[in-house]
């Protein structure tokens, strides 16, 4: 009959035999040199330069060249457990090729890190090369069309809409390319107030409006900037900016611009503060027979006339005015000289008013007081001709029309 204990210390032994050839395997399998491989299959070929090197040599690449390759990786068991798969990738220098022609192309492993560079051996490839197909590149430069979804709020208007690029590049086989009509984007908007400005997919169609399917036509932009302005509508009133004088009031006036207003655009920032447009001064002391005189509208900048309207007319003349010619006989004078006698050699004067009716006729002759101003002429001794100014004083609104001098003789005291 086996004891106990020789079964117990059997079972041990067998258990410790396991644990060592456990440990040898796992160690054998671990140690310096002895290798596992991995295959990765379908990984796909990046062309290096073929919009940019190959294209400026006018060649591209056609739809049978090598799209991908497989790939048998050696290693140690522990480098290729930390490997991704999906980060090996195999890229292809295009640069060299300068004919057409099936050529072969030397391709690259591109590792996610140096420990795999270093420590992975090739030891299978599906193409030890990249084959190509080169073709002859045709292009060409198709207009691009924006389909607008969608309104503006109320109150504002959509401008033009402007593409960056303003035309689509398009490159391929001339039998593909050619049969490219237009590109067309989709842009969503919805109550816009303010400008819109979007990086759009594009869409390829034909003459017929048909969809053209772009698998072998290389565009130079893979989307298309679009910019939508948006502005504000606005009506703002044409102004007269009038000047007035004694005896010259806008009171006086009738007058009528036409147009009265007109409709611009432009961004809201920019007509906020802006409630009129000024199309010119207009000093109503130079108002004389004619009543029609014609201005440009000239609107703000970066601002649109939606009416249209180039130029204005202003109507304008006189309600009640009348002209008189009185004499004055007060004179004097200021910034007389010190040290010397001026004597006043003109004793009168001819005056013409103007003003309404009413006013002109309350004017008397003592009404008028000329004063002239010898600050030009004080250091010197003589007769002289110097300007004077005439102030009517009365409490009516009337003006004098014309410049005045008088005459005067300047001496030293005795």
């Amino acid at each position: 009959m086996r004891s106990k204990s020789g079964s117990k210390s059997k079972i041990l032994y067998m258990i410790l035999s396991l644990l060592v050839a456990v440990g040898i395997w796992v160690y054998v399998d671990n140690r310096e040199g002895y290798s596992h491989t991995i295959q990765i299959s379908e990984i796909p070929v990046e062309y290096l330069g073929e919009d940019t090197t190959l294209a400026d040599k006018g060649l591209m690449l056609l739809s049978d060249s090598e799209k991908s390759i497989s790939l048998k990786l050696e290693g140690t068991k522990k480098v290729l457990m930390k490997l991704d798969p999906s980060t090996v990738r195999i890229q292809a220098d295009l640069s060299a090729v300068t004919s057409t022609g099936r050529q072969n192309v030397k391709y690259s492993i591109i590792y996610p890190s140096r420990e795999f560079t270093n420590n992975l051996t090739l030891k299978w490839a599906s193409s030890y090369a990249a084959v190509v197909d080169v073709g002859k590149l045709y292009s060409k430069n198709v207009e691009i069309r924006c389909d607008i979804k969608g309104t503006v709020a109320d109150g504002y208007i959509a401008g033009e809409v402007q593409f960056l690029p303003e035309k689509l590049e398009i490159r391929g086989q001339e039998a593909d390319v050619e049969q490219v009509s237009y590109a067309k984007v989709t842009l969503a908007v919805d109550d816009a107030t303010e400008t819109v400005k979007k990086s759009l997919a594009y869409t390829l169609y034909d003459a017929d409006n048909q969809e053209v399917d772009g698998a072998n036509i290389h565009p130079t932009a893979d989307q298309i900037q679009v910019t939508m302005p948006v502005n504000v509508v606005k009506e703002l009133p044409l102004k007269m900016d009038f000047v007035e004088s004694p005896g010259f009031s806008l009171s006086n006036v009738s007058y009528t611009i036409e147009p009265a207003f007109i409709t611009v655009s432009g961004d809201a920032k920019l007509l906020d503060g802006i409630s009129n447009l000024v199309l010119d001064k207009f000093d109503l002391s130079k108002l004389g027979s004619a009543t029609a005189y014609n201005y440009a509208i000239t609107v703000p900048e970066k601002c649109e006339n939606l009416s249209g309207v180039t130029r204005a007319t202003l109507r304008i003349s006189f309600k009640d005015m009348a002209s008189a010619d009185l004499v004055a006989t007060k004179f004097q004078c200021e910034n007389e000289p010190a040290g010397k006698t001026v004597e006043i050699l003109t004793t009168e004067l001819s005056v013409k008013l103007r003003g309404t009716a009413a006013d002109i006729a309350a004017v008397r002759p003592e009404d008028l007081t000329v004063t002239a101003d010898l600050n030009n002429v004080g250091s010197a001794s003589g007769s002289y001709t110097v300007p004077a100014q005439v102030q009517v004083e009365t409490a009516g609104n009337v003006g004098v029309i014309g410049s005045y001098q008088i005459k005067i003789t300047i001496s030293e005291e005795p």
